[in-house]
């Protein structure tokens, strides 16, 4: 089997910059397998947060209230559907709360998470698009747990059109979005009581 062909340079600054945020102290980043067949050049980190996280790295978070993955693509040819050379991609999962359920609004008021966060970052892009979707779990038998879990699915992907591969605005407005969706409060600022799960 031939070698895989090695990451063009406008790739790895990408990675590099992506890999230099720097976010709230509340928020666990770790890096994770990018699926291979996306594209020809692939690369993700995920993102933890949780409501009672202390921030020095001794958190248990297994069951985060709130996760987010980030997957950049790279294809040096280009796809007409991106407008572009590279793609990012997100997930984010986020646990609902009481008053949450039902409302008509969540999915619009969930997709503005990611449109403030990237307009607040000064992240440029273009084709943004993706899907908010509410689900609802119950467990059964012996898997520990919430015996209901109620949740908020953000799915999107854009075409950075930062000059050069900087894309450390986007790896912030992800952090943002993972932060807002968590319901955590703006940096400095104390929370007043728990989210109510």
């Amino acid at each position: 089997m031939p070698d895989a062909p090695a990451p063009p340079e406008v790739f790895r600054h990408a990675v590099a910059t992506l890999s230099a945020v720097r976010p709230r102290p509340d928020l666990v980043l770790r890096p994770l397998d990018a699926p291979p067949r996306l594209a020809p050049f692939t690369w993700a980190f995920s993102v933890e947060a949780d409501i009672g996280h202390r921030g020095d790295g001794t958190d248990d978070l297994d069951e985060p209230d709130t996760s987010g993955r980030l997957i950049l693509l790279h294809d040096p040819a280009g796809q007409d559907a991106w407008e572009g050379t590279f793609r990012i991609v997100c997930f984010v999962q986020a646990r609902l709360e009481r008053e949450q359920l039902g409302d008509e609004m969540l999915p619009v008021v969930a997709w503005s998470w990611l449109t403030e966060a990237l307009e607040e970052a000064g992240a440029k892009h273009v084709a943004l698009g993706g899907t908010v979707t509410q689900t609802s779990s119950v467990r059964f038998g012996d898997i520990a747990g919430p015996r209901r879990d109620d949740d908020v699915e953000l799915r999107a992907s854009w075409t950075p059109t930062d000059d050069a591969g900087e894309l450390t605005a986007h790896a912030d407005a992800f952090c943002a979005l993972v932060a807002t969706a968590a319901g955590l409060p703006p940096v400095g600022v104390a929370t007043l009581a728990k989210r109510s799960v």
